[in-house]
């Protein structure tokens, strides 16, 4: 990723704000270790569809201005802005603490989603290779798995993802919001191009790994009018479910996301701001549980009612969330005993 100038907004835990005199300097990627001894994240929120997580990284390289995990930075007394793509935490013991959870004997193979916050195949997961090795976890222990991204990184780790589907269930949603290069080139500067994300549907699909995609977030005013298009794609890339959730901007995402969609796309800021407003009470954002997903009013309702008739219409099952079925979660040291 290029260095860009540092611009945050407020951290409201931190009553000290730099302001710049003239031009901020340029901000380089850094990487801190994490030292939690949790790896495991759960989910009360009824909005998401599944109960636990794994997040290797905190903050994200893809820099996407509307990632709704950039308030969880300012937690660590860092910005949701630039130092959210540049200032990366990582969890390097995550492998080590999911086996960890898998020996307590209170874990019952539920299926983990990989990752609830930020992507678990963002740039750096090539070097450490966390995922990676908390999949090789899974697969010992044959613990079922979900995966969200929209790196093509996890085709590296096809080999892994098609033993888990076969041995015990494996998934992998591929996030896809624009087909239009330039429109995502400026709103996901550090993510892979559309293009390439249906490519990476189609191999996973050649594996045999059960693909979905995920227009996440459909932007009122902006990549509504994809829907068609993105469905049919993925469609015929040979994903087999499709899911949407219209863009969420909780606490410091929305300055983030208006300062940077004013300077990508001038031309169409306020006609997407006015649109976001529309379907969400004339604000923009509602946090209640049962909207902030999908929101309310006329164009919510018809985004809704298109997304549900072009998925069905393209063959593609709008149901991402997997079924409840018996666990294959086996310790490896017991399967042992049975051989004596």
């Amino acid at each position: 990723m290029k260095p860009r100038g540092q611009s945050n907004p407020p951290n409201p835990f931190i009553p000290i704000r730099v302001e710049w005199v003239g031009e901020p300097p340029s901000t380089r990627p850094e990487v801190f270790e994490d030292a939690t001894r949790e790896i495991l994240s759960r989910n009360d929120s009824p909005d998401v569809g599944f109960t636990y997580s794994v997040n290797p990284y905190r903050g994200c390289g893809h820099a996407c201005a509307y990632c709704y995990a950039r308030p969880t930075h300012e937690y660590l007394g860092l910005g949701a802005g630039t130092d959210f793509d540049t200032r990366i935490v990582a969890k390097l013991r995550a492998p080590e603490l999911l086996r960890e959870v898998f020996e307590r004997p209170g874990w019952r193979g539920e299926r983990l989603a990989f990752s609830g916050v930020t992507d678990c195949y963002q740039p750096l997961e090539a070097s450490l290779k966390l995922t990676r090795g908390c999949l090789e976890v899974c697969l010992a222990y044959r613990n079922p798995v979900a995966l969200i991204t929209k790196a093509p990184l996890v085709e590296r780790d096809l080999d892994l993802i098609a033993a888990l589907a076969r041995e015990a269930r494996a998934s992998v949603t591929i996030s896809l919001p624009f087909l239009d290069a330039e429109r995502a080139r400026a709103l996901e500067p550090g993510a892979a191009a559309p293009e390439r994300r249906l490519k990476t549907i189609a191999r996973l699909a050649e594996a045999a790994i059960p693909v979905g995609v995920l227009l996440a977030p459909v932007i009122p005013g902006l990549n509504d009018e994809e829907i068609p298009r993105v469905l049919e794609a993925a469609a015929a890339a040979g994903a087999r479910k499709a899911g949407y959730i219209l863009l969420r901007l909780p606490g410091s995402v929305r300055p983030v996301f208006e300062e940077r969609l004013r300077r990508a796309l001038p031309e169409r800021a306020e006609r997407v701001l006015h649109r976001i407003r529309s379907t969400r009470g004339g604000a923009l954002y509602d946090a209640r549980f049962g909207h902030r997903q999908r929101g309310t009013g006329p164009h919510a309702t018809a985004v809704a009612a298109l997304f549900e008739a072009l998925a069905r219409r393209a063959g593609l099952s709008t149901d991402l969330c997997e079924t409840d079925a018996p666990t294959t979660f086996r310790r490896p040291r017991a399967q042992l005993e049975l051989f004596g």
